[in-house]
C-alpha cells in the first residue's frame, strides 16, 4: 500500500494528461461543462479523485490504492459506492462518464457486480461481464431516425453516412466509453470504432447485455466529427467501414 500510494503521489509531481483537452470536439459536448470543470481543478493542485468529487458527484471518487488488494474493482464499487481512480486520462474520462451517465454507468456495475458475486473471480471474465466491459470501454448510445438505424443495423455505409447525410442533425451520439474517449483525445484516428447501443440500455437484463447487442460504429465517419469524411470517398476504406457478414 505505500508502495502504491508513493506512485500516485509522483504521478501527481508529473505533468498531467489533461492539459492538450480540445473541448471543442463534437465527441466532448456531453462532456464539456462537467469536463472542464474538472479539468481546471485537476490542473490546479487537486488530486484526479478530489477533483471528481464535485457536489454532484453521483460516487464518491477514491485513489487507486484505496482498492483492498485481492478485491475486484467493480465489487468494490458495488460494496462501497466508491470509484477507484488513477492520475490518468482514461481514468478522467471514466469519471466524467459517472458524471454525465450515472444510471448507465450505476447499471453496467450492478451487472458486473451480480456477475462476481455469482461466479466468482475467474481466469476468463465470461461472456456476460465481457460484453459490459466492451461496452463500457468502447461504447456508445445512439438516439435517430429510423432510416439511420435501420443503416447501422445492415452496415449500409452509403445509406448513413452519405445518402442520409441530412437526417445526422436529428440524431444524438453519445460516446459513453471512456477508452474510446481517451483514444479520441490523444490519436483520434479513422479505425476507431464505437459499439453502439440502439434503445434502453437501462432496461435490458443480464442475458440480452450478454448477447452484445451492439453495432459497429466508425465514429469519424459522423457527419461534422472529422474533417476528411466531407469527401464520399472517405467511406471506401473496406478496412475500417466493412461490409455486414453473410449469415450462415
Amino acid at each position: 500500500a505505500a508502495a502504491r500510494r508513493s506512485a500516485e503521489q509522483g504521478a501527481l509531481s508529473r505533468v498531467k494528461p489533461a492539459q492538450g483537452i480540445d473541448w471543442q470536439r463534437p465527441w466532448l459536448a456531453p462532456l464539456r461543462d462537467i469536463g472542464q470543470l474538472v479539468q481546471a481543478r485537476w490542473l490546479a493542485k487537486d488530486s484526479l479523485p478530489d477533483a471528481l468529487n464535485t457536489a454532484a458527484a453521483p460516487r464518491h471518487f477514491v485513489p487507486q490504492s484505496a482498492l483492498p488488494e485481492g478485491e475486484p474493482y467493480e465489487a468494490f464499487i458495488a460494496r462501497t459506492h466508491q470509484v477507484p481512480t488513477r492520475e490518468n486520462l482514461h481514468d478522467f474520462f471514466n469519471g466524467l462518464v459517472w458524471h454525465t451517465e450515472p444510471a448507465l454507468k450505476a447499471r453496467l456495475n450492478e451487472l458486473q457486480a451480480a456477475a462476481l458475486a455469482r461466479d466468482g473471480v475467474q481466469a476468463r471474465r465470461g461472456a456476460l461481464r465481457d460484453a459490459l466491459t466492451l461496452f463500457d470501454e468502447n461504447g456508445a448510445l445512439l438516439d435517430g431516425p429510423p432510416q439511420l438505424v435501420a443503416a447501422l443495423q445492415t452496415r449500409d455505409w452509403a445509406q448513413l453516412f452519405v445518402h442520409g447525410r441530412s437526417l445526422w442533425p436529428q440524431a444524438r451520439l453519445r460516446i459513453v466509453g471512456h477508452a474510446l474517449l481517451e483514444q479520441l483525445c490523444v490519436a483520434p484516428r479513422k479505425g476507431l470504432t464505437a459499439h453502439v447501443w440502439v434503445g434502453d440500455a437501462l432496461a435490458a437484463d443480464a442475458a440480452t447485455w450478454q448477447a452484445k447487442p451492439f453495432f459497429p460504429l466508425p465514429v469519424l465517419g459522423v457527419p461534422g466529427w472529422w474533417a476528411a469524411n466531407e469527401d464520399a470517398a472517405f467511406y471506401d476504406d473496406a478496412a475500417v467501414f466493412r461490409p455486414a457478414r453473410d449469415k450462415p
